[in-house]
């Protein structure tokens, strides 16, 4: 990876970030407290978008897979936020809304990738 290539990987990690940020807020505005669908959504978003960038791959460069998977999309999705969050639910007696937070995000998830994995497989090479 050359040096402009690394510093678009950077900056569409910034992006990225940012763009998980206004997401989030825009769909949890007014809703203090609740479930985090705002970050589940993220991060459904997130995968189906990667794998639909892992199943263009052959047609994009691995440099630009590399920008748009490790930069972009990993500055937009959060691992770190749905643990944080799911303790908080835990922490809050919501126990119940802790586990449909970790498994819903684990399987929606793995749904979307493999969704996004298929439709990027069925481009021409």
């Amino acid at each position: 990876m050359n040096l402009f290539e690394m510093a678009a990987l950077v900056v569409g990690g910034g992006l990225g970030a940012g763009a998980r940020y206004v997401m989030d807020a825009a769909i949890m505005r007014g809703r203090s407290g609740a479930f985090p669908i705002g970050i589940l959504l993220v991060n459904v978003l997130g995968s189906f978008l990667l794998g639909l960038v892992t199943g263009l791959g052959p047609n994009i460069s691995p440099a630009w897979v590399s920008i748009l998977g490790v930069g972009v999309l990993g500055g937009f999705t959060t691992f770190s936020t749905v643990s944080t969050e799911t303790a908080l639910l835990a922490e809050r007696g919501r126990r119940d809304w802790a586990w449909v937070n970790l498994i819903g995000t684990l399987v929606l998830a793995l749904i979307a990738a493999a969704v996004g994995l298929v439709i990027g497989e069925l481009f021409p090479r």
